[in-house]
């Protein structure tokens, strides 16, 4: 071999590797979401830091999705082409004292929201158990919150801004709109991009919290509707391995809920420091207990603001039955206590008001709902949900939309009364399926 060609080959194989190595580095890595489960089957997002940016964006693309805080545990907000985040999209437009308003961008958290409304004198009716959500991401997919007389956070809406698939804007409001404006709220990602929320607000509140340990379970047998009564709002820890629940969480608002300082509630005893739902987990991260007051903000969510919340790498499922059937499909979730423990940190019940919003869980009936955060084990959990779904089929149980589920696409359709009409609605704002993806194709529409 010649002496130069013997350079050149020796310097393309000496190259090689380090180009390949130079290329795997430059590789934009694809998010994943919140609890790492999920990573995004697109590295194309985009960052928009206006409405006329998102305009342009929906206008150049042919398949794209909004993304908002990634806290969904499945692919509503998949793309395999091209994902617009919408975390730019982070600031209050305007607070109308008047009306009792507030207008933000779709991206802003909750927890970024809150501070500015207390500061103004004023608070939302109801916080998720996390604040670090945005508010369009959290309304679209009907999360919630607690609470017996709540609805869940969608039902705060009154008016929305909607980046459709031409590129157009429009504008639904509560008030002008009707039906079409309750089709739109909890709109699943599938009519555009939201860009803007108009909620209620009300004057600031103070609150506080107080957790009790150990109720046996006939006491909620007995009992439910009247422990989930006991405070503004309730939730009830439980890992279904005893015949208690592990922890009951009171929140009550200071001047209107009645609130005593009892060392018992129900056979559970009053906790004598701050507990994390997951009990053997330190409750740095949880908000103020003790029955110490502090602002709604503060005391509505189990989570601080500034800190990771819940367990962090785990999966969730969550499903709504009415409230009428609450002890019924607790027993039915009981009996499977020993092939759920082992895959389980936690499950947490809670109740919900009804509301009117078509693809909400909670239309036209008050709801309860059994929360289960799994230990990461996929596949042990996509076996025991048939089951789970199953023991609460007599219930007509719905399930979270942005959280892990198996139930066959028929079944939601029976449990929807409206999912016909809300197609038409997604016809009319997107006829040719812009932003459509494989989870509404699946789900929605059942190809």
């Amino acid at each position: 071999m010649k002496r130069k060609k013997f350079i050149q080959l020796s310097t393309t194989l000496m190259a090689t590797p380090l180009l390949s190595s130079f290329r795997a580095w430059a590789q934009p890595e694809r998010l994943k979401n919140w609890a790492g489960n999920l990573t995004y089957s697109t590295d194309h997002v985009f960052y928009p830091k206006s409405v006329q940016e998102v305009q342009q964006l929906v206008k150049k693309h042919s398949k794209l999705k909004a993304l908002g805080t990634r806290h969904c545990f499945n692919t509503i907000a998949d793309s395999k082409d091209s994902l617009v985040s919408t975390k730019e999209l982070n600031k209050v437009v305007s607070l109308d004292k008047k009306a009792h308003t507030v207008t933000v961008e779709g991206g802003i958290k909750y927890g970024e929201l809150a501070p500015y409304l207390h500061q103004q004198g004023f608070a939302l009716h109801n916080l998720a158990s996390l604040p670090h959500i945005s508010v369009a991401g959290s309304c679209t997919t009907a999360t919630h919150g607690s609470g017996i007389k709540n609805g869940n956070l969608s039902s705060s809406v009154t008016a929305l801004e909607i980046v459709i698939a031409d590129g157009s804007i429009i504008n639904l409001s509560k008030a002008a709109d009707g039906e079409k404006f309750n089709a739109a709220v909890v709109g699943l990602g599938a009519l555009g991009i939201i860009t803007k929320v108009t909620l209620n607000v009300e004057p600031t509140y103070m609150m506080r919290q107080r957790v009790f340990t150990g109720m046996p379970i006939t006491q909620v047998k007995q009992h439910f509707e009247k422990i989930v009564a006991a405070g503004y709002s309730v939730s009830l820890f439980t890992d279904w391995q005893t015949d208690s629940i592990n922890e009951v969480w009171i929140k009550s608002r200071i001047g209107t809920d009645k609130d005593e300082d009892t060392p018992e509630f129900y056979g559970a005893k009053a906790a004598t420091k701050n507990l994390h739902p997951i009990i053997a987990i330190s409750a740095e991260n949880c908000t103020e207990q003790m029955g110490v007051p502090g602002p709604w903000y503060e005391r509505l969510p189990h989570f601080k603001m500034g800190f990771t919340p819940s367990s962090g790498k785990e999966l969730q499922s969550e499903y709504f039955v009415p409230l009428h059937h609450a002890v019924e499909a607790i027993g039915a979730i009981a009996r499977l206590g020993k092939q759920i423990g082992p895959h389980l940190f936690i499950t947490e019940i809670r109740t919900i008001a009804a509301d009117n919003l078509w693809m909400s869980p909670c239309h036209n009936q008050t709801s309860v709902t059994i929360h289960f955060t799994w230990k990461q084990e996929t596949e042990a959990v996509l076996k025991l949900l048939p089951l789970i779904e199953k023991e609460l089929s007599p219930f007509n149980a719905r399930p979270h939309w942005g959280k892990v589920f198996t139930m066959a696409p028929k079944v939601l359709e029976s449990r929807y009364e409206k999912l016909n009409d809300f197609k038409k609605i997604i016809a009319e704002y997107d006829p040719h399926g812009k932003f459509r993806n494989e989870f509404l194709s699946r789900e929605i529409y059942n190809v």
